[in-house]
């Protein structure tokens, strides 16, 4: 019984422990991950936009996954409306 508290309680301490660690970096982590979607959304859409992509035939497979996620992508890029004439989503 007083085992299981112990453990118990250092479990707690270690999840504190993390967060307190991790906390500064989240983010850094974060803005991180933004960038590298919006660099892998324009790799996905460039092709629509008049840019040559050479691997338009991997990826084109994606875009119907990503569809959804192209609204938030584009307003962040500053862009008010789709920038693709036939994709609205606004």
């Amino acid at each position: 019984m007083k085992l299981d508290k112990l453990k118990a309680w250092f479990r707690q301490a270690s999840f504190y422990a993390e967060e307190a660690y991790n906390s500064p970096y989240r983010s850094a982590i974060a803005r991180a991950k933004r960038e590298q979607d919006d660099l892998f959304m324009l790799l996905i859409f460039s092709e629509m936009m008049g840019v040559p992509n050479p691997a338009s035939y991997y990826t084109l497979e994606l875009q119907p996954l990503l569809m959804e996620r192209f609204h938030a992508w584009h307003t962040r890029m500053g862009m008010e409306h789709s920038p693709l004439d036939n994709i609205k989503c606004c």
